[in-house]
């Protein structure tokens, strides 16, 4: 008899980080632990304080139609759009253009659409462990190969050595994540550079044009004043793919874009063979309120202040207590070392306080775990002594274990 699941399908699901993610969620228990009463949830990036009355009140005004063809199909709004480039030229001080920033139902349509757009069966596509979870799965639906290579563990910074030693003549992509989901790490403009020299250098050698595709959902979350420099400013065959999801605190409400950089040579090429691409992917585009809505949402402004107020908080304490923890520079994650060599063990001893993180294993960066600084301030610090009793207990079970 034949199986009813193609071979496709099959590969994709049996990728490594829906493995991980089906175990956590349906063999661990967390299901039912993250809504008991007392726990502290530290695992996903969903908002834990309530949305702001401006975003609701902006999104309550795009459902209002305002012609019979208010809900009609809607590939890019031109409203949203010049907001959209607007912000780009701002954030990142490139003249980008309304033509080549396409409007995407977040930014994970967005790295799919580039895979596609440029990648052919079989090509390789290479990132850095620990990545954000679907990289591995959306390569794989594209038909690519994923090639995975370890960032520099002490510093959290690209390990330029390891992605030059992955490139193959099949290399035709490469991903790159700064400000980085888990580390918070932002790639300083030395790393770029030497980046962009590396893959000009792959490309001219292969006689292939290598592609960059710079996942930048966290952009605007950035600490201390600094200023972030994407990885487009160097690299001119790239895609910047970008989430308001992150900024705007609703990852739920789909909304995003793939822009394609000035400096991109024969760009006008692609405009219309990325619209071909989403719209026979299944209509990858916003919905039409959230497109009216996207030139007032642009004008709300992450709350860095009190993030980066959680994040000294978290990291004060932790380094207190005896964790070793590099100092996020973005995102709203903290990506500490596990006091035991075992991070699942160690993510155990603190589901037993009743404080919930992600295991580094899920990253498939053994010896580290994550935490979401979306908690709110007050379970952040209701959270710390549970945390410090976790040390206590994995001290002592060091000791037991060396005896």
């Amino acid at each position: 008899m034949k199986k009813q699941i193609s071979e496709r399908v099959t590969t994709v699901a049996a990728a490594t980080p829906f493995q991980l993610l089906y175990e956590f969620y349906r063999l661990s228990g967390y299901q039912e632990r993250r809504h008991q009463p007392g726990v502290l949830d530290f695992t996903f990036g969903d908002p834990h304080d309530p949305p702001s009355t401006a975003y609701v009140e902006i999104l309550r005004e795009a459902l209002i139609p305002q012609h019979e063809l208010w809900f009609a199909y809607r590939i890019g709004d031109p409203k949203a759009i010049e907001a959209a480039t607007e912000s780009l030229r701002r954030h990142t001080g490139l003249p980008f253009e309304a033509d080549d920033v396409h409007l995407t139902t977040g930014g994970f349509t967005a790295i799919s659409v580039a895979l596609k757009l440029v990648g052919d069966p079989g090509d390789e596509v290479i990132y850095s462990l620990p990545p954000w979870f679907l990289y591995e799965p959306i390569v794989l639906e594209a038909g690519l190969v994923p090639v995975k290579v370890s960032i520099d563990r002490g510093t959290f910074d690209l390990d330029l050595d390891a992605i030059a030693a992955a490139i193959t003549p099949r290399t035709r992509i490469v991903i790159v994540n700064s400000p980085n989901n888990p580390t918070g790490r932002i790639y300083p403009v030395e790393t770029l550079q030497r980046l962009a020299a590396l893959l000009t250098d792959a490309s001219e050698r292969n006689g292939r044009r290598i592609y960059l595709i710079s996942d930048e959902a966290y952009n605007r979350i950035v600490f201390d004043g600094e200023r972030f420099h994407t990885p487009v400013e160097f690299y001119p065959w790239s895609f910047l793919a970008y989430s308001y999801g992150k900024t705007l605190l609703s990852p739920g409400e789909r909304i995003g874009y793939l822009a394609v950089p000035p400096t991109m040579p024969d760009r006008a090429a692609l405009r219309d063979a990325i619209e071909a691409l989403q719209i026979s992917g299944g209509w990858l585009f916003p919905n039409a309120s959230m497109q009216y809505a996207l030139p007032q949402l642009e004008t709300l402004a992450f709350d860095i202040p009190l993030f980066q107020r959680k994040r000294d908080v978290m990291v004060e304490a932790l380094l207190g207590m005896g964790y070793r923890v590099n100092v996020p520079e973005g995102t709203f994650y903290l990506f500490p070392q596990s006091p035991l060599p075992d991070d699942a063990e160690f993510a155990a001893i603190l589901d037993s306080e009743d404080v919930l993180v992600l295991p580094g294993r899920m990253f498939e960066t053994p010896g580290f775990f994550r935490i979401s600084l979306t908690a709110t301030l007050a379970t952040i610090e209701e959270s710390l002594p549970r945390f410090e009793a976790a040390m206590t207990r994995a001290k002592a079970a060091a000791v037991g274990a060396a005896r």
